[in-house]
C-alpha cells in the first residue's frame, strides 16, 4: 500500500512537472514574437514594411473606436477562421485591449501553428501604445457587433 501511494505521488509529480514546463515553453515561444510599443513605433518610423492588424473583439472596439494609424482592422473571429487574412511573408503585428493581450496572443499562437514566422502581438496593446503618447485616429468604417464565439 506505501509502495503504490508513492508510485502515485511520484507519478503526480512527474505530471505536474511536464504540464509546467510545456507551459513555459509555450510562454516563452510567445515572449520571441512580442513587441513593445516603442520598438512598434520605431519601426513604424523606419523605411521597414509592417503590416498593423487589429483584432480587438467588437465590443472592445465599439467601447473604443480609436486605431493606431495604417492598422487594418479585423474582427479575431474572421483571423481564426481564415488565417490566410494575415500575410506569410511580410512582417506584422496584431494588438487587442484584453488583459493580458489574450485575443492577440490567441491569433499569434494560431498562427505559428500554422507556420507563420514574421507575426508579433503588440505588448500591451491600443492602451500601452497610447500610454506612451503614441498616435491614434477615429475608427469610422462599419463593423458587425457579432460577439458569438
Amino acid at each position: 500500500m506505501g509502495l503504490t501511494l508513492t508510485i502515485i505521488g511520484a507519478g503526480a509529480l512527474l505530471l505536474l512537472l511536464v504540464l509546467w514546463v510545456k507551459r513555459y515553453r509555450s510562454r516563452d515561444e510567445l515572449q520571441d514574437h512580442r513587441i513593445t510599443a516603442e520598438a512598434l513605433h520605431e519601426l513604424m518610423n523606419s523605411n521597414r514594411e509592417v503590416q498593423i492588424f487589429d483584432v480587438r473583439q467588437p465590443l472592445d472596439l465599439l467601447a473604443n473606436l480609436e486605431i493606431i494609424p495604417g492598422a487594418k482592422r479585423i474582427p479575431p473571429k474572421e483571423v481564426l477562421e481564415n488565417p490566410g487574412l494575415l500575410p506569410k511573408d511580410k512582417d506584422s503585428v496584431v494588438y487587442c485591449t484584453c488583459p493580458s493581450d489574450k485575443t492577440s496572443r490567441e491569433i499569434l499562437h494560431h498562427a505559428l501553428s500554422l507556420k507563420f514566422s514574421r507575426i508579433k502581438f503588440l505588448s500591451g496593446g491600443l492602451a500601452g501604445w497610447k500610454a506612451k503618447g503614441y498616435p491614434v485616429q477615429q475608427y469610422t468604417e462599419t463593423f458587425h457587433l457579432d460577439t458569438a464565439t
